[in-house]
């Protein structure tokens, strides 16, 4: 939905799509090629996008995807469709926790190994906030936002550890 959605503002080349995307929504996760042109081919498919004429440049020849009115439908349907808030019960985190103490670990030791691994990613997002742009601050507040909730659900769950171990021990 992303690449439609930045198709929508106007036609433009695989290449295009993948340099904004990544400048604005892949931060440390660029989009690979081979999943651009993937998502057009679909796109193009599916009469979500159209792909007009080769045209020769510099390198290979370059296709310009243009989208459709059914296109610009569902971008419009998707934008106005809200995410589920509805939080994840099962998480990795969790699932570690109750495995480790099933187990006989040490799920103390597994928390403090996560709580400095969030905290370290956390000094990471400062920096980026503080230095970076607009865009950057936004996505450094998002990350800081998630993992100041998982230090507290770690906190928590370290007070509840004999209360947990005795539940999933039976």
């Amino acid at each position: 939905m992303a690449l439609l959605g930045l198709l929508d503002r106007e036609p433009s080349h695989g290449y295009d799509l993948k340099r904004d995307y990544d400048a604005y929504f892949g931060r440390g996760r660029p989009l690979p090629f081979s999943q651009v042109y993937a998502t057009l081919g679909r796109l193009a498919r599916d009469g979500k996008a159209v792909i007009g004429e080769a045209e020769s440049g510099a390198g290979p020849d370059r296709k310009r995807y243009t989208i459709t009115e059914e296109g610009k439908s569902e971008v419009e349907v998707w934008l106005a469709e809200p995410i589920l808030p509805e939080p994840h019960f099962q998480t990795e985190l969790f699932v570690k926790v109750v495995l480790s103490l099933m187990l006989g670990r040490p799920a103390e030791e597994y928390l403090d190994v996560q709580r400095t691994a969030h905290l370290a990613r956390m000094r990471e997002l400062t920096d980026v906030k503080q230095k970076g742009g607009v865009v950057d601050m936004l996505l450094a507040d998002h990350g800081l936002f998630h993992l100041e909730a998982d230090l507290c659900w770690i906190d928590l769950t370290e007070a509840r550890l004999a209360a947990l171990a005795e539940e999933v021990a039976a």
